[in-house]
């Protein structure tokens, strides 16, 4: 009797241990089920998302071809950098033709400017005149007029009897 108890028991147990083991593996078959429905939900989404994703993508793409296209424009517009002898000669120039006299020039050397991805050459030259105030203004007008100096800036105008002081930044393209 003491066998058929002992294997009665082991049947049962041999019973119950299969139990908890089909139970864990529903239970893990159905977990598995139900990631694989959410990865199905996330794929329905991801896909529908893609077209406009990928619009924008393309569109993106199309803005940068147009701001890179935008700053060789700008860029050509300006000049290269500059060069101390030929702007000298040029507001030389300017001043023989408003009837001003323009003292000594120094070319400091050029400063880096950086607007957004383009990086500038920034001369900041001082402008010592003497003529009548009608001629200095003259030679303003010349200078802001003139397109060798179409990417300068005119700073300020200190302004005397018959000598003026002209502070200018000019602006080159630094590759």
């Amino acid at each position: 009797m003491g066998s058929r108890v002992g294997k009665k028991f082991l049947i049962i147990a041999g019973f119950v241990a299969l139990a908890i083991v089909a139970a864990m593996l529903a239970n893990t078959y159905f977990g598995q089920l139900g990631e694989l429905d959410e990865l199905r939900d996330r794929r329905t989404v991801a896909r529908n998302r893609l077209p406009a994703i990928t619009a924008e993508k393309n569109e993106l793409e199309a803005r940068l071809v147009g701001a890179q296209s935008s700053i060789t424009e700008s860029s050509t517009s300006y000049p290269n950098p500059v060069h101390s002898i030929e702007y000298g000669e040029h507001l030389f120039d300017i001043a023989g033709q408003s009837r001003v006299t323009l003292g000594s020039l120094s070319f400091p050397r050029p400063n880096a400017s950086k607007q957004g991805p383009v990086t500038y050459s920034v001369v900041s030259l001082s402008l010592p005149l003497s003529g009548t105030r009608a001629d200095v203004l003259e030679f303003i007008q010349r200078l802001r007029t003139d397109p060798r100096f179409a990417t300068t800036r005119v700073n300020s105008v200190r302004l005397s009897d018959d000598s003026a002081t002209i502070s200018v930044e000019i602006y080159s393209y630094k590759e």
